[in-house]
């Protein structure tokens, strides 16, 4: 199996497919299909949970830092407010987080977990775990893809 270091020394060269525009031939399908499916396998796990796939990131950052500005939110999810402010309302509606203007700054919210959030942490344990056999990568498998698509998305976003 190639390292990243390997693929990663190829930028710039032509890939050996993608120039047809043939559905199989795009990588770009490929990363569609794959996030929908694994967006799907995520569905029923999150279902007993009461959450949705982009709530469930929410809270995946806020059990890892209880305290966060919507600004740092929406920057650690990639999401804009537009999108961010109904996924926070809804959670907030939910027992789930509060919003709070911060004492040092009014024009800045602070989003934090509730007691009910924080307890959600222990029953969204098994999810990872569960993705990861649906997944079937092994540790070195699932590193590579998470690093390469980490440069991927840093590749297209430099433009």
């Amino acid at each position: 199996m190639s390292t990243v270091g390997e693929l990663v020394g190829t930028a710039g060269a032509e890939p050996a497919q993608g120039h047809t525009l043939l559905l199989d031939d795009q990588l770009c399908f490929a990363l569609y299909a794959a996030s929908r499916a694994v967006t799907a396998r995520y569905r029923p796990l999150l279902e007993e949970l009461g959450l949705t796939y982009p709530q469930y990131l929410v809270m995946l950052v806020l059990w890892e830092q209880d305290s966060i500005s919507v600004r740092d939110l929406g920057a650690a999810l990639q999401l804009e407010s537009s999108t961010l402010s109904p996924l926070l309302k809804r959670l907030e509606a939910g027992g789930l987080l509060r919003r709070e203007r911060r004492p040092d700054d009014e024009r800045s919210v602070a989003i934090r977990l509730t007691e009910a959030g924080a307890r959600l942490k222990e029953r969204a344990r098994t999810v990872p775990v569960d993705i990861g056999a649906a997944m079937g990568l092994t540790p070195e498998q699932h590193t590579l893809t998470q690093q390469l698509l980490r440069l991927l998305t840093a590749n297209v976003s430099q433009g």
